[in-house]
């Protein structure tokens, strides 16, 4: 039988037989990488001036985009605190911004639930232009001209990385969704 139809056993998501999702897997790699591109900016070397993108939220975002109502509302909270710890930010400031993304974006899918990827890639773009600027007045640098040009490279870094990370995002969402063998 199985050579007549190969993949008679089998789906997008792997082998059917002897497999099954892992609710751990499912559940935990969407914070697992949003919170190891957290951290992942500080291994990056250091600079006079910002290069690295925030990346945390980046994959916040990008998870939110990708796959809308996989994280929760609240979810922008504790990776928040956790992306405060990692970036140096006055403590609550992600937290704050990160929350507020996830409400904002939960009021864009009620709006507006089928969206292209050009429109989801400016509604990231502006997301991440308004957090990068918010982040430095909340960071309690001087609001002066050098510093705000300063920040160009960064966000254009930013705004550019997006359809780089909805492709890995999505890779990853096929991870999660892939079968894996089950001894029962």
């Amino acid at each position: 039988m199985e050579r007549y139809a190969p993949r008679a056993r089998s789906d997008a998501y792997g082998r059917r037989i002897n497999r099954e999702h892992s609710p751990i897997v499912a559940l935990a790699l969407p914070w697992l990488s949003i919170i190891l591109a957290s951290w992942l900016p500080s291994l990056l070397m250091a600079t006079a001036l910002p290069l690295a993108p925030p990346l945390g939220y980046l994959t916040l975002l990008t998870w939110r985009l990708v796959r809308p109502g996989l994280l929760p509302v609240w979810a922008g909270a504790p990776l928040g605190f956790i992306d405060d710890l990692f970036s140096g930010q006055p403590l609550g400031s992600a937290m704050m911004l990160w929350s507020a993304t996830m409400i904002a974006f939960e009021l864009l899918d009620r709006r507006f639930p089928w969206r292209s990827f050009l429109q989801d890639w400016i509604a990231a773009a502006l997301a991440l232009l308004g957090y990068i600027l918010a982040s430095f007045l909340l960071s309690g640098a001087t609001p002066a001209t050098p510093g705000l040009v300063a920040l160009g490279p960064q966000a254009l870094l930013a705004v550019l990385l997006f359809p780089a990370a909805a492709r890995a995002i999505s890779a990853l969402d096929r991870m999660r969704l892939r079968r894996w063998r089950t001894t029962e």
